[in-house]
């Protein structure tokens, strides 16, 4: 099957072209996948995307228009669909459901312990010629309150990575896990989460439910000082109110690796430009927050993992096997 594959970077064409072995025609696009551009997977049976590709329903028209009849994220997400317009039009949605939840939850406690210690600006101390410590006081994370919304595979690792750190750890999800609790975990309803928490970090998807869940509300509640980490969606928090909340100092550390408006900023060198995005341009002003450009999946294992996936969804589909499929219902 050709396959048009959009938002490609380097390590996507290496990492999938090893992973196809000659299966499929691989169609390596850098575009992302918007209107003016889903005519390049013409001829194409198959697309695959990423997080920012745009699959609404304008774009899920035109490319059943050219035949193609499964879209392959490699990605678990799937907010950026339009799954009641693919189902009309008889396109398939597969993704990869979990790749590596230890890059994810890594990725967390190294952002919880650089805020915490404030590395980032102990490094650039350093290379100034500044070895004063005044301003670089942190504390232990051990005993600490850490709440995390959302005990999925990631959520779960996470979890069993803060009990290890000797802290205190209460958890949000509509479906609690049993084994988790029994190692630790205190579950409770989301409101109560809030005032108890040190730390918050999220871990769920994101659904018309949850969008913004972390708001005015939610942050008047919240510990003063709290350390807030966001390695899930963007939307989870509106950014305007955790700038106002950065500015009362309610907020005493932020670290992102998602933004609610990424997909004019993420995965690109924007180096020689002007940043025209003034909220996030705000963010950047803070010297108590951390941000990542949606790297905490970006190990090689991951990689690995998603390439694979990616291609075996594609294959069996062209099989007819769709029960090994891993499909968005």
């Amino acid at each position: 099957m050709k396959i048009a594959v959009y938002s490609t970077k380097p390590y996507d064409r290496d990492y999938l072209t090893r992973a196809n072995k000659d299966q499929h025609e691989l169609l390596f696009l850098e575009a992302p996948l918007k209107a003016n551009t889903a005519l390049l997977a013409q001829d194409c049976g198959a697309v695959c995307c990423f997080v920012n590709d745009q699959l609404n329903a304008e774009v899920l028209k035109l490319l059943a228009d050219q035949g193609v009849r499964i879209i392959a994220l490699r990605c678990t997400g799937f907010n950026q669909v339009d799954l009641a317009t693919a189902r009309e039009l008889g396109i398939t949605i597969a993704r990869v459901p979990e790749y590596s939840p230890h890059a994810i939850a890594e990725h967390t406690l190294g952002l919880i312990l650089m805020l915490n210690r404030h590395l980032h600006r102990a490094h650039y101390r350093i290379r100034e010629n500044d070895y004063s410590l005044n301003g670089l006081l942190g504390f232990d994370l051990a005993g600490k309150t850490v709440a995390i919304v959302g005990t999925g595979k990631i959520g779960t690792v996470f979890a069993r990575i803060m009990l290890g750190m000797g802290c205190r750890v209460i958890a949000y999800d509509p479906y609690p896990d049993e084994a988790l609790a029994q190692q630790g975990v205190t579950y409770k309803a989301l409101d109560d989460l809030w005032p108890e928490a040190d730390i918050v970090s999220l871990h769920c998807p994101l659904t018309p439910d949850n969008y913004h869940m972390i708001d005015d509300a939610a942050l008047e509640r919240m510990k003063p000082g709290v350390m807030l980490i966001n390695t899930g969606r963007g939307a989870l928090i509106n950014t305007k109110a955790v700038v106002g909340g950065l500015k009362s100092q309610k907020i005493g550390y932020l670290g992102l690796d998602v933004y609610e408006e990424e997909a004019d900023l993420f995965f690109e060198d924007y180096s020689n430009q002007l940043l025209q995005d003034d909220v996030f341009a705000r963010l950047l002003t803070f010297p108590n927050v951390v941000i990542t450009g949606h790297q905490a999946f970006f190990t090689h294992e991951a990689l690995t993992t998603i390439a694979k996936v990616t291609t075996d969804n594609i294959s069996h589909f062209e099989k007819g096997n769709l029960a090994q499929v891993c499909l968005v219902e």
